[in-house]
């Protein structure tokens, strides 16, 4: 403890404070000091009666180093003359502290400089500051986190001008570790298993009889029964009984090869507790040893129910579950302290290649079948469903179905456990209703939407879900054939579609659409003879018309939009207005920008995996235009989908494949007959390979059936 040398109110004041068992550190004036008669210290212990009387005083010169710091009484100190405390001690405060002043023994022992302390101690943390200077910021790498993947230096620290204190925060968003620590004090920080200068929690070794155990009573035995826990079962797990002041509790006994590790206790009122500073195991660990299957449950009763059931291979975690499952990164073993005792069992559980998580059914219960599945390998777990106990409620785990509905329900349970699912990984279990509404045609349009032109429908059905590119030599009608097939599908179903036509203005693509739908010309002009033109009346219902069927999905600048940018508007309008088709047209209005070393072909495939994503996901059929490339010595002939420009995956990667072509020759045939190459259909029961001929209206833009057979190829 503290000495305070007797002083007067007009004298400087000495306080002399143990720091270590041979040294002393004296505040007060210097030259007083050098003429203060030596003061006694209590005695401190040592092996022999000579080193205790060299170390038992101050030496103020010989072989030891003194550090201590002046004070000086002045009357212009800001010091707050109020009484305050040194080391416990009260005492007048007559001025500031200066810097500390050392004074070097040819040995070189004594206290070191606050610096140096606060040096170690942070290194003691993993806070390199070889490079910190007093008074000043720095960013170093965080020991606990390491930067993260980029190795970012996120730790923030700043050393106090006098080096004798230091305080830091790490900025990463994952780890957050903050902390300070003065030289002479025990640091603080968030991250109480990262305070390595404390001292190391020992582990006590236990026994039955320094415990006070006891085998169970009458009633308690009893009290198990009540629970279909059986006498042979309590005393093959050793489950005992202690007295706790006025009462009698429940002891679970936590063993490892036998030999008790740890103990936890329940009373009547169903309270828990456990022996403090024993190591955190599995209940009923040895009974796992070897096992290649294992059950995990919640709690020492479900344990012992599982065991009445005939399950031996079975133990239960130490502590409860936690509110919910974290959603951050698993910790390092060393500051994994909710759940060491899987780590502390390791050992046990690296054997096992089946294990069943038979946590509560409650929301915890299942938070805790999470947590442990992240850290024993989700690939090796199984989980439970607990069976209904009610229309509305199901049981809550082992005892209780042992209980109420006895062990052959719950062997049953154990054997139907179902596989711990893996995001991404699936089984064709996991999607039997919707293979169940398929094959009951309950989900709608499993053979897909009628095109509305009966020669093309046996060839060509609107699937939901799925990507169809059309291409064709220009000027072949690729769009407005999409756009009558779009006022079709409308008319017959009522289906709603996004627009991202980059080769069309919007009054002329509202033109086509409305003159398809309205099936009169939009002007009085050559094109619209001998037609009626559409009246003011018909405009008008056909405007509301386009409003509520059509969503524009269009650049407002003169920039190029990305695939990405299209599907991510696309999705809005899926989700917003419940759009069930979008058309692409054409792909060479896109920005195609990729980076440097992907070829376009990779490219090309990369983009249509993302749209055929998309289109599969939110359940929107997709028609996306591609040009061919230049045809040398094209004679009139319909191109094929290898003849797109950029790349053969747009016909590999489509579910359906069609090439619009218009004949040019008169002496061929009718000018305004076009031809529609059904060329590819992944799904037979939507299509299949072959031609449709169709009359195109030049007045209306309508297509019209010709009564002719389709030729097959």
């Amino acid at each position: 403890m503290p000495l305070l040398l007797p002083h007067s109110p007009l004298r400087p004041v000495y306080i002399a404070s143990f720091l270590s068992s041979n040294v002393v550190a004296v505040m007060g004036c210097k030259h007083l000091l050098l003429r203060a008669r030596p003061f006694p210290l209590p005695p401190v212990p040592s092996s022999s009666s000579s080193s205790s009387s060299s170390s038992s005083r101050v030496r103020f010169r010989g072989a030891y180093g003194l550090h201590f710091s002046c004070v000086h009484s002045r009357t212009g100190s800001r010091m707050n003359p109020s009484c305050l405390k040194a080391n416990g001690v009260p005492h007048r405060a007559h001025s500031s502290i200066p810097r500390p002043v050392q004074l070097e023994g040819p040995v070189g022992r004594g206290i070191e400089t606050p610096l140096k302390v606060l040096k170690m101690r942070l290194e003691e943390l993993g806070i390199d500051m070889q490079t910190c200077l007093p008074g000043q910021y720095h960013s170093l790498l965080c020991p606990m986190c390491k930067g993260g993947r980029s190795m970012e230096r996120s730790l923030s620290i700043y050393i106090s001008p006098d080096g004798s204190s230091a305080v830091w925060t790490c900025f990463r968003g994952t780890c957050g570790w903050k902390g300070s620590t003065r030289a002479a004090a025990k640091p603080r920080s968030s991250y109480t298993a990262s305070n390595q200068t404390s001292k190391a929690k020992s582990i006590r070794e236990i026994t039955e009889e320094s415990l006070e155990l006891e085998p169970l009573c009458n009633e308690l035995v009893a009290y198990f029964a009540e629970r279909l826990i059986s006498a042979e079962t309590l005393r093959r797990n050793a489950v005992m009984q202690k007295k706790c002041e006025n009462q009698i509790v429940i002891a679970f006994t936590y063993r490892r090869e036998g030999k008790l590790v740890s103990c936890k206790y329940r009373d009547v009122k169903k309270k828990f507790w456990q022996e403090a500073n024993t190591e955190k195991i599995f209940y009923g660990l040895d009974d796992i040893k070897g096992k290649s299957e294992i059950i995990i449950v919640e709690g020492e009763m479900d344990k012992l129910a599982m065991e009445e059931a005939g399950f031996r291979n079975c133990v239960s975690v130490p502590d409860g579950a936690p509110p919910s499952a974290s959603d951050k990164d698993l910790p390092p073993e060393g500051q994994d302290i909710k759940y060491q005792y899987l780590w502390n069992c390791k050992d046990y559980l690296k054997e096992a290649s089946r294990i069943i998580l038979a946590t509560d059914g409650d929301k915890p219960g299942q938070a805790l079948a999470e947590e442990l599945a992240r850290r024993l390998g989700r690939e090796r777990c199984w989980r439970v469903k607990w069976p209904k106990k009610n229309d509305s409620e199901y049981f809550k785990d082992a005892n209780e179905v042992l209980m109420y509905v006895g062990s052959g329900v719950l062997r049953e349970v154990i054997d139907n456990a179902e596989l711990y699912p893996i995001r991404g990984l699936f089984t064709f279990k996991d999607f039997f209703d919707e293979i169940n509404a398929y094959y009951h045609r309950t989900l709608g349009y499993e053979f897909g939407v009628s095109t509305g032109w009966k020669s093309l429908n046996h060839l060509y059905n609107v699937v939901p879900g799925e990507l169809t590119i059309v291409t064709g030599v220009p000027n072949s009608g690729k769009s407005e054939w999409i756009d009558a097939l779009l006022c079709n599908i409308n008319e017959s179903v009522g289906w709603k579609f996004a627009l991202c036509s980059m080769e069309n203005r919007v009054r002329e693509h509202a033109r086509k659409l409305l003159e398809k739908h309205i099936k009169k010309p939009f002007f009085d002009s050559k094109y619209g003879e001998p037609a009626e033109r559409m009246a003011i009346e018909d405009f008008e219902r056909g405007k509301r018309w386009l409003s509520d069927t059509f969503y524009l999905i269009r650049c407002e600048d003169d920039s190029l939009p990305s695939i990405k940018w299209v599907l991510d508007l696309a999705k809005s309008a899926v989700l917003r207005h419940g759009v069930r088709g979008l058309v692409i047209d054409p792909y060479n209005e896109l920005d195609h920008q990729r980076p440097s070393g992907q070829t376009e072909t990779e490219y090309v495939s990369q983009m249509l995996t993302l749209i055929r994503r998309f289109a599969q996901h939110h359940s929107c059929h997709v028609w996306f235009v591609a040009h061919p490339r230049q045809l040398h010595n094209w004679v009139g002939e319909p191109p094929n989908l290898y003849d797109i420009s950029g790349s053969a995956h747009f016909i590999n990667k489509c579910d359906n494949g069609i090439v619009i072509h218009r004949n040019r020759d008169p002496d061929a045939g009718p000018v305004d007959q076009v031809q529609v190459c059904v060329r590819k259909v992944r799904n037979k029961v939507a299509g299949t390979i072959g031609d449709a001929f169709l009359n195109y209206n030049r007045v209306t833009g309508e297509f019209i059936d010709i009564d002719a057979i389709p030729k097959k190829q």
